[in-house]
């Protein structure tokens, strides 16, 4: 097949996908039919990064789901990522004053001074050699979108301000002031109405951004007219750093200044949106396309907030679990709220390599909704319908891994596991994947699984069938094949002497006896990977109870 008939069926099957991110590249492609501007211009998708916190989950996911977006809407126009049809930019809102001081920063007395001062006018609190808080927040952004291949250009508002790129956009806000008050008055208290100005000078006496009225005096020069803290009357640009929008016309300035096309946002900003279009329009703008995403959860089913901690820190995840099973799990449909705790982790990496192994073998349009289609080109690789790492499997599960790190116990270390599966598999490579996985196991079982272990008696009826196993166990080789090995755990459990209902209730036994869970792995894959002889202890163990 052709490169040209490569790209013509990935462009029919992409624009008969009723996955999400073409869902949504659809709509941007109904904007622009012919897939560029009509200035030729690159198709624009944005992300917003408010710098008073360090970058999180929500900075993650916004970033990747963009991105899915971004991917799917090359393919639908037979672009590639090289081609610079798209760009993505992850603006910073570092010009934003800091309202109050986080619990968890350093210098709580030095940025207590600095409050209602632009972050990117705040000392850094860190100590680390930036110029500012927001500096260095920016900068752990960035390192922290590198550290996932993300492909995106970063822009500060700050440096969009004090530039004067903003500039002119700015005046067009002063010339259209009355009708941007016109659209945000009637949505404010009448506390909040009193002294609400989309413009917020900031002062020159103290540098705060000022929540005052404002009187516009040359909206083309830019000149207007306040009352600083101190009560005295003030005339002075609006213009080059000299003030700040408001938050939901700043999201409209930013959206007409930089032509934004596309751009999501959390359930939480629903509104922010409205209006937003509405003050975008004024501006002579359009509102960008873009979904409402919902909210993440905590194990109980609350929203997750960061003054609570109820959440799970992405670093959290990735101490336990890889960056492509968050991706993973963060895939399916975004506008339903996910429960985003510890618990999901082991299923959610075992998953993403499942639909890894499988995209090889679909068909193009199967391949279309597989998520592992999607977190495989988030990074610009993949032409046509080639997609690399399709196919790609570990030879052991995650699942196996944690069952065979909580009988070690104590002796779980990297060294051991990677023992056990070289003697299991044979001298293979040990690729970084599973290297990864392994240090991933040995910390979940540490933290999570052996507090919970507990390996109890078994039964009389479970004895006899653990007896008739070690005796079985006892003339298999030690590099029996872990399907003859588990055809025989299963004859045993169907065997009615026994007395198993069902062989649900065999091997639940077998994980509470032999590994002092619930759940557990395949058995056959588990005693191949452990070992006959040491599986057969286990079984010994569980009698002497």
């Amino acid at each position: 097949m052709t490169d040209t008939a490569q790209i013509d069926e990935l462009i029919e099957a992409a624009r008969n996908s009723k996955a999400w991110p073409f869902q949504e590249a659809q709509r941007l492609l109904k904007r622009y039919p012919d897939g560029t501007k009509p200035d030729g211009s690159p198709i624009l998708f944005e992300t917003g990064y408010g710098p008073s916190g360090l970058p999180h989950i929500g900075t993650f996911q916004e970033v990747l789901r963009t991105t899915f977006v971004r991917r799917a809407f090359e393919a639908l126009i037979g672009a590639r990522p090289e081609d610079g049809k798209t760009r993505l930019v992850a603006f910073s809102d570092d010009m934003d004053g800091l309202r109050k001081v986080p619990d968890n920063l350093p210098n709580q007395d030095m940025l207590t001074e600095h409050l209602h001062k632009p972050l990117s006018r705040i000392p850094d609190p860190f100590e680390s050699g930036h110029e500012s808080f927001a500096a260095h927040n920016n900068a752990m952004l960035r390192e922290f979108l590198d550290r996932f291949g993300f492909d995106y250009e970063f822009v500060a508002s700050n440096d969009m301000y004090n530039s004067g790129r903003f500039d002119d956009a700015l005046k067009n806000v002063l010339r259209n002031n009355q009708a941007i008050l016109d659209i945000m008055l009637p949505t404010l208290r009448a506390e909040r109405a009193a002294t609400y100005s989309p413009i917020m000078p900031i002062s020159p006496i103290t540098g705060r951004v000022l929540q005052v009225p404002v009187e516009v005096v040359d909206a083309d020069n830019g000149i207007i007219r306040f009352n600083d803290e101190d009560g005295s009357e003030v005339e002075q640009s609006a213009l080059g750093g000299m003030s700040k929008l408001q938050w939901k016309v700043d999201f409209a300035m930013r959206w007409v200044a930089l032509g934004v096309d596309y751009e999501m946002y959390g359930k939480d900003l629903t509104d922010t949106g409205v209006q937003s279009g509405k003050i975008a329009k004024v501006l002579g703008g359009r509102k960008p396309e873009g979904l409402i995403y919902e909210l993440f959860l905590d194990a109980n089913g609350e929203k997750i907030s960061k003054s609570k901690g109820n959440g799970l820190t992405i670093e959290e995840w990735l101490t336990y679990g890889s960056e492509e099973s968050l991706g993973f799990y963060i895939f399916p449909n975004p506008k339903s709220a996910k429960q985003l705790h510890v618990g999901v982790i082991p299923r959610a990496v075992d998953d993403y390599w499942q639909f890894r192994e499988r995209l090889a073998e679909q068909p193009l349009d199967k391949q279309l909704g597989n998520p592992a289609w999607h977190l495989l080109r988030a990074n610009g690789q993949g032409d046509g319908v080639v997609t690399p790492g399709a196919g790609e499997r570990l030879p052991v599960t995650y699942g196996l891994l944690l069952n065979l790190a909580s009988v070690l116990g104590s002796e779980a270390t990297s060294e051991a596991l990677s023992d056990y599966l070289k003697s299991y598999l044979g001298e293979v490579e040990m690729r970084p994947e599973l290297q990864r996985l392994i240090e991933c196991a040995i910390a979940y079982t540490r933290d999570f699984v052996a507090p919970t272990l507990n390996k109890r008696a078994p039964t009389a009826t479970e004895a006899g069938a653990l007896r008739a196993l070690d005796d079985a166990l006892s003339g298999a080789s030690e590099d029996a094949a872990a399907e003859d090995l588990q055809t025989m755990v299963y004859e045993i459990g169907k065997d009615e002497a026994h007395g198993f209902e069902n062989l649900r209730d065999w091997f639940r036994a077998l994980y509470e006896t032999l590994l002092g869970s619930e759940q557990g792995p395949r058995m056959g894959s588990f005693i191949a990977l452990y070992g006959v002889e040491n599986s057969r202890k286990l079984i010994a163990d569980a009698l002497q109870r």
